[in-house]
């Protein structure tokens, strides 16, 4: 049971003039007198349990983008049914408006619309829905709380996709299809030509030579259709906020536009979670399918409160990669990442691939080691200070091992994650 506002307008009537002259006798009967009614209003008001309730939720948006929830109503009693309705979802799921008046006959079917635009990445899961039905007069109704499952997944922005036109230019210059490609050895067929003293003679294509009666040789050039694997750090560290966000946020939108870049190349795409499990992978598909099945993938991927374990990672880089490929590391260059066998980890990989490791700056280590107004602010900047120099330390240790270390903003480090791998593309090193 419930009341409605009218109730306490009904009392409010009596009671409060009957105060002002002192008759609180009357005003106390007044008050009970409004709320019998409110009873007798709710034992006449429809019985709850005359309402089915079924929720529709689509299959998947991105974060930052609005789209709706449908819930079906249907009176199954015998009754015409008035009163409201609260469609209930957890709070990151945005929702606006999530209640609704009902008003509906015999065997009649309502749809309502909940608008809703999530502010967290994830499956988002629907509350309970409230039905609450209205007795003749207003007064008071009943209510019930029902059960309707439903699941919204919540893909990753994909924020950094502005960049991808300028880097797909840059793509097709390397590739020669807005200059002249480049020739060279290699293992993919160019063209032929005729043969010249001083070529391989094991170059020679003898059924073109017999079909124009000269000696023509095969031309390669380099081969640009690599593997890529990408191995995204979902420990402890990946948790910390970098500005307003986790910094996996960042890491996430760099495998994103990396992934993209990557596959417009023609290059094969692995992606890897992992801290001492691995979280979620994708890895197999080709075409159109490759990013749907990477967002939604990643979708569900939260920092583990755990130290990485990063000789299993060494283990399972070796295991999926039979051939030299290129592989990025998206975690944390700090002072712990040395006792944690980051730097071992590196070298193993590093002696059969290509390896990048890309971190996320925090913007407000700079800000602390501008700091001079007090002694606070002076400690504040030492310790800045101590911790941007362990970085650049276990960071050159990395490039010696024969890694590329990538630091950027977290806005910075997708496009900058990108122009690196385009950069290794052009001076053949992939």
């Amino acid at each position: 049971m419930y009341i409605t506002g009218w109730t306490v307008l009904l009392a409010a009537l009596g009671a409060v003039p009957a105060a002002l002259v002192h008759e609180r006798t009357f005003a106390w009967l007044w008050v009970l007198g409004a709320l019998a009614l409110a009873g007798l209003d709710a034992l006449l008001a429809p019985g709850p349990r005359s309402v089915a309730v079924r929720r529709a939720a689509p299959g998947s948006v991105r974060l930052t983008e609005s789209t709706a929830v449908t819930l079906e109503v249907v009176n199954l009693g015998r009754r015409r049914i008035h009163g409201a309705v609260r469609d209930a979802w957890q709070p990151s799921a945005g929702t606006r408006s999530d209640r609704h008046r009902l008003r509906l006959g015999r065997g009649e079917t309502m749809r309502l619309r909940t608008p809703a635009t999530p502010t967290r990445r994830g499956d988002l899961h629907a509350d309970l829905v409230t039905v609450r039905l209205e007795g003749p007069m207003r007064l008071a109704g009943r209510q019930r709380s029902l059960e309707a499952p439903a699941t919204l997944r919540v893909l990753p922005e994909f924020a950094s996709r502005k960049h991808l036109p300028s880097r797909l230019a840059r793509l097709r210059e390397i590739d020669g299809q807005t200059a002249v490609q480049l020739k060279g050895a290699g293992s993919e067929f160019d063209s032929l030509r005729e043969y010249v003293i001083g070529d391989d003679v094991r170059s020679i294509d003898w059924r073109a030579t017999a079909r124009r009666a000269e000696v023509v040789v095969k031309t390669y050039r380099p081969e640009r259709d690599r593997r890529v694997m990408i191995v995204l750090d979902t420990s402890r560290l990946s948790a910390a906020r970098v500005g307003n966000a986790p910094r996996i946020d960042a890491s996430i939108e760099a495998t994103l536009l990396l992934t993209a870049l990557a596959t417009k190349a023609g290059d094969r795409v692995q992606v890897t979670a992992f801290d001492r499990v691995e979280r979620a992978r994708a890895m197999g598909s080709t075409g159109p399918t490759v990013m749907p099945q990477l967002a939604d993938a990643l979708a569900t991927v939260t920092p583990a409160l755990v130290e990485p374990d990063w000789p299993a990672v060494a283990r399972l880089i070796q295991s999926r990669l039979s051939q030299r490929a290129l592989v990025v590391l998206l975690t944390t260059i700090d002072a712990s990442a040395v006792d944690g066998g980051l730097l071992d980890a590196v070298a193993a990989i590093a002696a059969k691939h290509a390896v990048v490791v890309a971190t996320v700056d925090d913007p407000e280590l700079a800000e602390l080691e501008a700091g001079r107004e007090d002694a606070h602010e002076h400690y504040a900047a030492a310790a800045a200070a101590r911790t941007a120099l362990e970085q650049d330390s276990v960071g050159a240790r990395v490039r010696e091992l024969g890694a590329d270390v990538v630091t950027a903003l977290p806005d910075d480090l997708a496009p900058v994650v990108a122009d690196r791998y385009l950069a290794l593309k052009a001076s053949g090193r992939l």
